[in-house]
């Protein structure tokens, strides 16, 4: 399969940085696409009724409801789109429920068109996807169990605070900071 659009060539993007959505429009457009913006899952649902997109990127965190949250409502509307979700928190729990959830793929920010594109093609898994040389360090394993019981939570701190042992604040400081490099 080629980079160029099916039938259906409407892309829509989900997210809330204005500059991202702009590049990634503007790239997606010039390749063919017809491209949707919406700056929050709520501007997305009239979009999505609207148009039945055929692929779509949604950035997991962002005001209001998360990308994990429209995903589910996105397939019930247009069950045939291929979604990507996107973060700059990226974290295996988030992962795992995203495609639980019915995502192709899910990429960590920084991400540009052509490896959305190729995530979008990807048909099944790569059992040649190059494997650590090294386990991840002890800060990560800390940032990738917080995001687990937070994701087990709902997203509630205060609740996942209390399953940490931790004061709300701590966690609330420690969930502000970029996760740690592997």
């Amino acid at each position: 399969m080629s980079s160029q659009p099916l039938q259906n060539n409407i892309f829509l993007i989900v997210d809330d940085d204005p500059v991202f959505t702009q590049v990634m429009s503007r790239s997606l457009t010039r390749r063919g696409y017809q491209t949707l913006v919406a700056d929050s899952a709520e501007a997305a649902l009239p979009l999505i009724e609207q148009h039945k997109p055929a692929f779509a990127t949604l950035d997991l965190k962002m005001e209001g409801d998360t990308g994990l949250i429209l995903l589910p409502r996105l397939l019930e509307l247009a069950p045939e789109c291929k979604v990507i979700i996107l973060t700059g928190y990226s974290s295996i729990a988030t992962a795992v429920e995203a495609i639980k959830l019915g995502a192709v793929n899910y990429l960590p920010k920084p991400v540009d068109t052509d490896e959305i594109l190729a995530a979008l093609q990807q048909t099944s898994a790569n059992p040649d996807h190059a494997i650590a040389d090294k386990p991840m360090s002890v800060n990560r394993l800390t940032w990738e169990h917080i995001q687990k019981v937070l994701n087990e939570n709902d997203g509630n701190i205060s609740a996942t605070a209390r399953q940490l042992g931790m004061h709300r604040r701590t966690l609330q400081r420690k969930l502000q900071k970029r996760p740690v490099r592997e």
